[in-house]
């Protein structure tokens, strides 16, 4: 009786840890989302952003390498990233 009393616990204990970081990392994808918005000459609609276990993934197009750029900046700058992967293509 005891031990399935443990393997609850140990699995409710999981499934709040996997709630936490998807919280997360949908407040992370915000964040990305916001910064961009808010840089200047910057097309963000063009760029998709999405996020799993704090790393970053941003896609999309954007008018020049420099605004690429600018995107990966803003991403890194959000607290809780652990990394960011671009595949933002230049139009």
């Amino acid at each position: 009786m005891d031990r399935a009393g443990d393997q609850t616990a140990d699995t409710t204990r999981n499934a709040a840890g996997k709630t936490r970081v998807a919280a997360s990392d949908t407040a992370i994808t915000t964040k990305v989302k916001a910064g961009l918005v808010k840089e200047p000459n910057l097309d963000s609609l063009g760029i998709h952003v999405e996020t799993e276990k704090g790393v970053v993934m941003l896609s999309g197009f954007v008018n020049s390498k420099d605004e690429a750029d600018k995107a990966v900046k803003v991403a890194k700058g959000v607290d809780g990233v652990s990394s960011v992967k671009s595949a933002i293509k230049v139009k």
